[in-house]
């Protein structure tokens, strides 16, 4: 699994002031649900964090149900950052100290009552983790409101850029795809440096309103600095991340998380692919022609004899 290693304590630095929101980003949050990790979500909402911090909650969310039990230098190991930074983390939320917020998170995120996985291996087990993700993300979209928003927000914008670089390149080139075949102007910007840019200024040329990205571990900087750009160009950022306290979460606009599996040597993605096909029956949802773009496309692949059945 890539980890990121701890560049610094961080909590002086002038990021300080950015918000943490929950899933949403800004506007319209996703709903908490009643999964350890929804409630450890709404612990952390509306509280202004340091990028160690978030650091932090995402490590505990990704963790949920571990978590709760345990010290506060294994929570550092797993977030990759010091055993003070986890002190004052628990003082930004209000606590005396790391003790009484494991003693909070005993309360209202108790250890549900989990399979038997003694007799898995560690091929089963990585698959328990992310069918447990997927039942996460089905807890998530019990609240429709943020996919039908970003559906909407995709489903406007002419063209519509598609963003995903290294780990996340997959799930932007997949929905781009589908995209395509109802949608009249996918764009897909999956290859990194000085040409991004100038492809979100073209966008932005031509009508776009709107930028989706997918974001997954490890967040490169370039995608953080690229929506940055997105945003100061005009664009709404709506973002796929493995969690609402990624690191692309200060620079979106609707973040829409869904957790990555790390049971295995790369993370494994199934609820983002998932949500990703979600996000393109929302945006089907807002595109009137979707259903007869499609009968055509069917149409002309028969004609052409391009599948075999």
């Amino acid at each position: 699994m890539d980890r990121d290693t701890d560049p610094g304590d961080g909590d002086g630095d002038g990021d300080a002031g950015t918000d943490s929101r929950g899933a949403g980003g800004g506007g319209g949050g996703a709903g908490v649900s009643d999964a350890p990790a929804g409630r450890l979500q709404a612990l952390f909402e509306g509280h202004r964090l340091t990028p160690t911090q978030r650091r932090i909650a995402h490590s505990m969310v990704r963790r949920a149900a571990d978590v709760p039990f345990l010290s506060s230098v294994e929570l550092a190991e797993l977030a990759g950052v010091s055993q003070p930074s986890v002190t004052r983390f628990a003082v930004a939320l209000g606590f005396d100290g790391y003790p009484a917020l494991r003693k909070h998170l005993r309360e209202v995120a108790p250890a549900e009552p989990a399979a038997d996985t003694g007799s898995y291996n560690e091929y089963q087990q990585a698959v328990e983790a992310e069918i447990e993700n997927l039942r996460h993300l089905a807890s998530v979209l019990a609240d429709p409101r943020p996919v039908e928003r970003a559906g909407r927000l995709l489903a406007a914008s002419r063209p519509l850029p598609v963003l995903g670089l290294r780990a996340a390149a997959s799930q932007a080139y997949g929905f781009a795809y589908f995209a395509a075949k109802v949608h009249p102007d996918v764009r897909l910007l999956h290859e990194g440096g000085t040409m991004v840019q100038d492809r979100i200024d073209a966008a932005v040329r031509a009508g776009a309103s709107a930028l989706l990205c997918f974001a997954l571990p490890r967040h490169p900087r370039e995608v953080v600095d690229t929506l940055a750009y997105a945003k100061e160009a005009g664009l709404t950022v709506v973002t796929v991340a493995d969690s609402a306290f990624a690191p692309v979460a200060k620079v979106s606009d609707l973040l829409l998380p869904a957790a990555v599996g790390t049971g295995l040597a790369f993370d494994t993605v199934c609820a983002p692919m998932l949500l990703g096909r979600v996000l393109l029956e929302a945006m089907c949802d807002g595109l009137p022609d979707a259903q007869a773009r499609l009968e055509e496309f069917d149409a002309r692949a028969a004609a052409r004899g391009l599948f075999v059945e």
